[in-house]
C-alpha cells in the first residue's frame, strides 16, 4: 500500500515515509496491545483442553457397621467424570475461532496505523511547503518595497504604498510563525504514532508532484476488507459456539472406585474373614432439564443475525467512505489543475506590472492584489496535492 502512495515522491527521499511506516508497525503500543490480546486468547486453547477435576473421598465409620466378614472401618473413593466424545475438541475449535476473529483486530489496527502515519506525514509536507512559499513571498515583497521606496524618492509613489508592503510582510510572517507551531504539534503526533520522543525531528520530502494518472481502484477488494472479514470470523465463532453447546448438552460419563477396609472378626476363622471391599463404579450425568442449552441455541441464532446486520451496515459505511475518497481525490486533481492555470496567469500579470514600472506607470495596489492572489493560488495548490495523497491513503486503507 505504501509503495503506491510514494509513487510521486522524489527519489532522494522516496523511502522516508516507508521507513516511518515500518518503524510504526514495529513499535506502536496499540499494535502490541492487539498482538498480546491475540496471544492471550490463543492461550485459552490450553485452558479448555482439560477434563473435570478428579474427586477423592475418605470416610471413617464412627459406628462401625458389622458384616459377615467383619466390621467396616474406613472408606476411600475416587471418581472421574469425562465429557461426551468430541466436547473438548469443540471447546478448542471455539476458542480458536475467537482467536481468528481477534487476529483481524491486528490487521485492522495496522492498516489504520499506516493510514494515520501517512496522513500525518502529508500534513507535515503541506505545512513545510506553505512555510517555504511564505518565505519566497516575503522576499518578493521586500523587492517590491525597495521599488516603492525608489518611486517615492522620485515622486511616483506614496509612502503609504511602502507601508502597505511592510504590513503585508508582517501578516505573512505571522502566518509563517503560526505554521511553524502547527508543524511542531503535527510532528509530536507523528512521533507518538511511532512511540518515540516528541522532540525527534521529522524530515519530509522537499516536493510532492501530482501523479500523471490515478492508480487503478478495484472496488471488489472492499468485500475483503479486514473490518468485514472480522464479522465473518465472528459468525464462524458463533457456529463453533453452537456446536459446543450441543456437545455440552450431551451426557457425561463417570468412572470411580470405592475401597472399604474391613477388620477381621477375632472370634471366627473362615476364608473371607476381614476381606476388604473393592467396588468399581460407572455413572452417567444426563442434562434432563435442558432449557439452558435451548436458550443458548436461540441466543446464538439471534447473535448470528445481529452480526450479519452489523456487517452489512459496516459495508455500507465503507462503500460511502470509498466513494467519497474517490470523488474528493478527483476534486483535488481538478483544483490542482485550476490553481496551476491561475498561477501562470498571475505570473503573467506580475510581469506586465513589472514592465509598467519601467515606464513609470506602475500601480502598487495592483502589485499587492496580484501578490495576494498568487499566494492564495500557491497555498491552494499545496492543499490540492496534500488532499490528493490523503484521499489516496484512505482509498488504500479500504481496498489494498
Amino acid at each position: 500500500m505504501t509503495a503506491i502512495l510514494l509513487c510521486s515522491i522524489n527519489s532522494i527521499n522516496s523511502q522516508s515515509l516507508d521507513v516511518l511506516v515500518t518503524e510504526a508497525l514495529e513499535s506502536n503500543p496499540e499494535i502490541q496491545k492487539f498482538e498480546l490480546q491475540y496471544k492471550r486468547v490463543s492461550e485459552k486453547v490450553n485452558e479448555v483442553n482439560t477434563i473435570p477435576n478428579t474427586e477423592f473421598g475418605v470416610g471413617y465409620f464412627v459406628s462401625e457397621p458389622e458384616t459377615r466378614t467383619g466390621a467396616q472401618r474406613f472408606k476411600v473413593s475416587a471418581k472421574q467424570m469425562l465429557p461426551w466424545f468430541g466436547t473438548i475438541t469443540s471447546r478448542e475449535n471455539y476458542i480458536s475461532s475467537l482467536a481468528d476473529a481477534k487476529y483481524e483486530d491486528i490487521v485492522i489496527a495496522k492498516r489504520k496505523l499506516m493510514a494515520s502515519v501517512s496522513q500525518s506525514y502529508y500534513n507535515l509536507y503541506a505545512n513545510k511547503a506553505k512555510q517555504e512559499v511564505l518565505t519566497e513571498n516575503i522576499k518578493l515583497l521586500e523587492t517590491y518595497e525597495t521599488l516603492a521606496l525608489t518611486s517615492v524618492e522620485v515622486g511616483k509613489a506614496s509612502a503609504v504604498d511602502v507601508l502597505r508592503f511592510q504590513m503585508r510582510q508582517n501578516e505573512m510572517q505571522q502566518l509563517k510563525d503560526v505554521l511553524s507551531q502547527q508543524f511542531l504539534a503535527e510532528q509530536t503526533n507523528l512521533n507518538n504514532l511511532l512511540n518515540r520522543e516528541n522532540n525527534v525531528t521529522v524530515t519530509v520530502v522537499e516536493s510532492l508532484m501530482m501523479p500523471s494518472e490515478d492508480f487503478e481502484i478495484t472496488t471488489k477488494n472492499l468485500a475483503l476488507h479486514p473490518e468485514l472479514l472480522k464479522y465473518d470470523k465472528l459468525y464462524q465463532s458463533i457456529e463453533q459456539s453452537e456446536l459446543l453447546n450441543q456437545k455440552e448438552n450431551s451426557p457425561m460419563i463417570g468412572f470411580g472406585l470405592d475401597y472399604i477396609n474391613v477388620e477381621p472378626r477375632p472370634d471366627m476363622n473362615f476364608s473371607d474373614n476381614g476381606k476388604d471391599i473393592v467396588m468399581p463404579m460407572v455413572s452417567v450425568s444426563i442434562p434432563i432439564f435442558n432449557k439452558k442449552y435451548k436458550s443458548q441455541t436461540k441466543q446464538n441464532e439471534l447473535e448470528q443475525q445481529e452480526i450479519t446486520a452489523q456487517k452489512q451496515e459496516r459495508l455500507n459505511t465503507l462503500e460511502t467512505l470509498l466513494s467519497k475518497a474517490i470523488n474528493e481525490r478527483i476534486s483535488a486533481r481538478i483544483s490542482y489543475e485550476t490553481q496551476t492555470k491561475n498561477l501562470k496567469q498571475a505570473k503573467d500579470a506580475e510581469d506586465i506590472l513589472i514592465k509598467s514600472y519601467e515606464t513609470g506607470t506602475i500601480n502598487f495596489n495592483d502589485v499587492l492584489d496580484i501578490q495576494e492572489l498568487q499566494l492564495k493560488f500557491q497555498m491552494n495548490q499545496i492543499e490540492s496535492i496534500k488532499g490528493y495523497y490523503v484521499q489516496s491513503t484512505i482509498i488504500n486503507y479500504l481496498i489494498q
